[in-house]
C-alpha cells in the first residue's frame, strides 16, 4: 500500500498537533548530544527543525543562509559550538519547548 504522505509531513503534522510529541524530538536530540552520538543529534535536530520552524526561519532568526545550516546539519555536517547553541537557542526561543539540564547519579 503507497504511503500518502511523506515521512517529513507526517512527523511535521504531529508535531503541529502534540507538544508532548514535539518536546520528545527536541528531548531525543539533546540527548544523543550529551551522550556522543554527534550523528545522530544532526539527525533528530534537522527532522526537529522541519517539524518545527523550518530551516527558512531559522536562517531568518540566526541570519545565516538556509543551505548552510541545511548542510550543518546534514550526514557530513559538522557545526561548530557557537552554532550548535545558537540553533539551540534559536530553536527554544522559536518553539516555546525549552532544555532543562538536571545531573542524574548512574545507577551503576
Amino acid at each position: 500500500m503507497p504511503l500518502t504522505h511523506s515521512f517529513q509531513q507526517t512527523i511535521r503534522a504531529r508535531a503541529e498537533r502534540d507538544p508532548a510529541f514535539r518536546e520528545a524530538l527536541f528531548q531525543e536530540a539533546m540527548q544523543s548530544l550529551l551522550q556522543d552520538d554527534a550523528d545522530y543529534c544532526r539527525t533528530a535536530l534537522r527532522t526537529y527543525i522541519n517539524a518545527t520552524i523550518g530551516f527558512e526561519r531559522l536562517s531568518e532568526v540566526l541570519d545565516r543562509p538556509q543551505k548552510s545550516l541545511m548542510r550543518m546539519f546534514g550526514p557530513g555536517g559538522n557545526p561548530t559550538m557557537a552554532n550548535l547553541m545558537a540553533v539551540i537557542h534559536a530553536l527554544q526561543k522559536e518553539t516555546g519547548v525549552h532544555l532543562e539540564i538536571r545531573a542524574v547519579a548512574d545507577a551503576a
